[in-house]
């Protein structure tokens, strides 16, 4: 076994692999960027190396500079956890070449599988079932839609390279190809360095199952059952399961045998999955599966498989690099209960799941599951760290585990109901929604679910007059009393003449909010909302079933498993918003222009879109929010912070 290995990524994942390196005795070698100085997983590794600046390109895609670190340090092998140089057989030759181990498979199986259409080529030899579509090398616009038409619409535009549903457009009308497939394009350059598509046909209801296999360097393959990765906003997971609900034993044996097949194909050696589409129109049937992808490393959602099957996924990663064979045979594996993993991310669900930054003022998550399930959280964040725009905003990841499927998503719901999160907006309340949601529970879930039901997964829930309550007392910055010998001291409520009152002006939804505190002398407060009920609360933290976060112009109150975020009116900053109107649209997140569709001086429609904003590299159109003549708009190419300005609009 290695003495020290070197993680050549960040956040969560890194945070995973110190973990198990850690329960095996090996010594952990971290590299961080500046945006990274302070994270986690740099505290918790023995040794950490400063590799760059904070964006990707100047300092987790460089290979040279990460080997260096794993050659300075003494390390012996390289774990790529996933995303970054991961999926990069460039990378694993260089690792090689410099006489160290990677973690991970061989750059000849990552380059046979590393493009789609290249794999699903390899697929159809080896005898797996693919997705019909056009797999060729011939990129030219008028061939891709003629195969398009080939194939019947809808279709999907797919990048051939990386995944994460970047670079992907879904197509219902031959008119609507030509801008598809430039989007399509555009994302894929930005994300993978490649610009290359296939396409393929859209499965009306799709389940998205993919299968965990496991490869050693002696011919052995095994699979270690199913997950299902259906629930999907944009083409990129949000809740992932073990087993897939309604699995039959007939489509298993099936779909089992044919991932074995498609590692034994390549020779494959570690961790990886298969990705197979499946057609749920008819129920879960044999032969209405076909081939996708295959990840040729350890997977975001690993854990759920670790929890089904009492496997520590990156311990077989570190043996079977390290020369051992895999610890156990087929029949050696088993599948116990049912688990569930959701994705935590900093984004606003009510805006299209835009990404969000800021600083984690406020961070708890659950410490205990309900009797009989267990939870687990696997984060890369601690409070007080900050969401960067340069890396992927995921906070965490909720996992759950129950003897069956309905416990083991009571206490996924549970778990994320329970999750508190202040400086950031996140996914949360849209998390607990979707465990909860009628369909989601009873197992009939497709890709198509979330966008469906998006309007009612995302609708935000107003605050009630105890939140609002909570909310004013909070922002007007009351504490509660300190024991002390001087008697006034205690007299909080005191005044000559009339009880001691304030006003908060507070903001929900863009709606003012105006509550009355007065002081009363046992040291409570009466708190009135506007036009709502009174309550005599505690200062602090003393309220029962509810939790008050404090932060620089906001509080957030954690009330009965939700969450409100009212903003602390600054009457300065309102006179300038007042001045300003709806002039004007600012930039929702930080980003890039990648792309300008309007000039000065055009007359535009509410909903045309304008321009087009890069972020963690996605794209996100940004369309026309009233009628207007153009006065002003960003220039193609320019870097913007949240809240610049894009477009003016004339008076």
């Amino acid at each position: 076994m290695f003495s020290k290995i070197l993680i050549a990524n960040r956040g969560e994942i890194a945070c995973r692999v110190i973990h198990t390196a850690r329960k095996m005795g090996v010594k952990t070698v971290a590299v961080y960027s500046d945006a990274d100085a302070r994270a986690l997983h740099v505290s918790m590794a023995d040794e950490a190396v400063h590799i760059g600046g904070s964006p990707v390109a100047e300092s987790y895609l460089r290979g040279d500079v990460i080997i260096a670190a794993a050659k300075a340090t003494g390390a012996q092998a390289i774990h790529p956890g996933y995303g970054f140089l991961s999926e990069n057989p460039g990378f694993v030759d260089q690792v090689t070449q410099a006489g160290l181990v990677f973690i991970g498979p061989s750059a000849d199986s990552i380059r046979a599988m590393g493009l789609k259409d290249a794999a699903k080529r390899l697929m159809e030899k080896a005898g797996v079932p693919v997705v019909p579509g056009y797999h060729g090398e011939a990129q030219e616009i008028v061939i891709l839609a003629t195969k398009a038409r080939e194939i019947g619409y809808p279709v999907l535009i797919k990048a051939r390279a990386g995944g994460g549903g970047k670079g992907m457009r879904r197509v219902d009308h031959p008119d609507d190809f030509a801008d598809a497939l430039s989007g399509a394009r555009r994302e894929a350059k930005a994300a993978f360095g490649d610009d290359r598509v296939l396409v393929e046909k859209y499965v009306d209801k799709p389940r998205h199952i993919e299968v965990q296999v496991f490869g050693d360097n002696f011919g052995n393959a095994v699979h270690l059952f199913e997950r299902d990765c259906s629930a999907q906003r944009r083409h990129q997971k949000v809740i992932e399961e073990a087993p897939a609900p309604g699995m039959t034993a007939e489509l298993r044996a099936a779909m089992t045998e044919a991932a074995v097949k498609a590692a034994k194909a390549i020779g494959y050696s570690g961790a990886g999955t298969i990705e197979f589409i499946v057609d749920a129109s008819d129920g879960l049937k044999p032969d209405r599966f076909w081939f996708m992808e295959m990840n040729t490393r350890l997977q975001v959602e690993h854990p759920v498989t670790e929890m089904v099957t009492g496997i520590d996924l990156v311990e077989w990663q570190l043996r079977v690099a390290a020369g051992e064979e895999l610890p156990l045979a087929q029949d050696g594996i088993g599948l116990d209960g049912h688990a569930f993993e959701a994705r935590l991310y900093a984004e606003d669900p009510a805006k299209g799941f835009l990404p969000a930054i800021g600083t984690l003022h406020h961070l708890s998550f659950p410490a205990e599951a309900a009797p009989g399930t267990e939870i687990r959280i696997e984060t890369g964040v601690r409070q007080g760290d900050a969401i960067s725009p340069f890396y992927d905003p995921m906070i965490a990841k909720v996992v759950t585990h129950g003897p069956d499927r309905a416990s083991a998503l009571e206490a996924l719901a549970d778990a994320v109901s329970r999750t508190e999160v202040a400086g950031s907006t996140t996914n949360a309340a849209f998390l607990a929604a979707l465990a909860r949601d009628a369909d989601f529970a009873s197992g009939d879930v497709d890709t198509g679910l979330i966008g469906r039901k998006q309007d009612e997964l995302t609708t935000m829930a107003a605050p009630g007059s105890r939140a609002i309550a909570l909310a004013a007392l909070a922002a007007t910055g009351a504490t509660a009393s300190e024991a002390s010998d001087d008697p006034w001291s205690g007299l909080t409520g005191y005044a000559h003449f009339n009880p001691l009152a304030r006003r908060a002006t507070l903001s929900f939804g863009g709606v003012d909010i105006v509550a009355h505190i007065t002081a009363r002398p046992d040291g409570r407060f009466d708190v009135r909302p506007d036009g709502g009920e009174a309550f005599v609360l505690a200062a602090g933290a003393a309220n029962a079933g509810a939790t008050v976060a404090a932060w620089p112009g906001h509080v957030t109150v954690f009330e009965n498993g939700r969450s409100f975020d009212f903003t602390i009116s600054d009457p300065f900053a309102r006179a300038a918003e007042i001045g300003e109107g709806t002039s004007s649209m600012r930039a929702p997140m930080p980003g890039l222009v990648k792309l300008v569709r309007a000039a000065k001086g055009d007359k535009v429609t509410k909903g045309q879109p304008l321009l087009v904003l890069e972020a963690m590299k996605m794209e996100h159109t940004i369309t026309a929010t009233h009628d207007g003549v153009i006065s002003e708009i960003a220039t193609e190419g320019s870097q913007v912070t949240d809240g610049t300005v894009l477009v003016r609009f004339e008076d």
